[in-house]
């Protein structure tokens, strides 16, 4: 079994910047998937950006491609978002989820990865 905790959240202005970290724990090794998912109040989980254990791939949604980072550091069992260039519409409730299978079985749904955070608030004022 896998635990995933966030933090890295709390406010932000426009323009600045926040790096968000997951804490892996429990059977680690098994993780194939890790992502990173917005959800904002009455909306779903939105994907943002995933990457293969070990870093050899990575993807963003349009909306955060070129001012998010997803990075691991395996040693250590953590995954980071890096959000630079920050938007008000960027505000929301992000959760880090993982997954056994690879990312081009799971990414894109929510539904599909296994594992999830507990979730940590991202608030842009403009």
């Amino acid at each position: 079994q896998v635990q995933l905790v966030e933090s890295g959240g709390g406010p932000a202005q426009t323009g600045g910047s926040l790096r968000l970290s997951c804490a892996a724990s429990g059977n680690v090794d098994s993780l194939q998937c890790m992502a990173w998912f917005r959800q904002v109040p009455g909306g779903e989980r939105r994907g943002l950006a995933h990457i293969d254990n070990g870093g050899a791939k990575t993807y963003y949604h349009e909306s955060v491609r070129g001012r998010f980072t997803i990075s691991q550091d395996n040693g250590k069992n953590l995954t980071y978002l890096q959000m630079d260039s920050l938007k008000p519409e960027d505000t929301g409730v992000y959760y880090c989820a993982a997954d056994r299978r690879r990312c081009a079985l799971v990414a894109g749904s929510a539904h599909r990865f296994s594992t999830w955070g507990q979730g940590t608030q991202v608030t842009v004022s403009s």
